[in-house]
């Protein structure tokens, strides 16, 4: 799949997302770090939650900030499978998390580098270095396989 061996921030976003998509979620996994210590976990839930914003950042983000206790995520990672929505890079700036690493873009969806561009913006107060890529074919292969059940 991958030419270089994925990190294991993004194995674990990874088999979030498997877990989402056996709960019948989309695949979507997302995993906080700090000075390599995981400090926050999510999968998509909003069908189980019955929550629009139970998004895996959003998820990993809250239990991030709980374990910190400071809305702060200063110095934080975010690894995420599929690039962030609107909504989710929102609370990314919010957060001030450091850098974001996502997977799979999202054409439809995503407000990294599609969409609303949020932090292109010059209302975004925070900008996180951004990388994206990592684990493209594995996110795409989860999120096609699941699409694919379902249609």
């Amino acid at each position: 799949m991958t030419k270089w061996p994925l990190p294991d921030s993004m194995k674990q976003a990874l088999a979030l997302a498997q877990e989402a998509a056996d709960a019948g979620e989309v695949p979507i996994g997302a995993v906080v770090i700090k000075d390599g210590k995981v400090l926050g976990t999510g999968g998509n839930s909003p069908r189980a939650d019955h929550d629009p914003t139970a998004h895996a950042e959003i998820a990993a983000i809250r239990a991030a900030a709980k374990m910190l206790g400071n809305e702060r995520l200063d110095n934080c990672e975010l690894w995420v499978t599929l690039e962030p929505c609107a909504m989710c890079a929102g609370a990314i700036a919010h957060a001030r998390i450091a850098k974001l690493y996502y997977a799979a873009s999202d054409p439809k969806g995503g407000a990294v580098e599609h969409g609303a561009r949020v932090f292109d913006h010059p209302q975004c107060l925070h900008r996180p270095e951004v990388y994206s890529g990592m684990g493209v074919a594995e996110a795409a292969k989860l999120l096609r396989g699941f699409f694919r059940e379902r249609r």
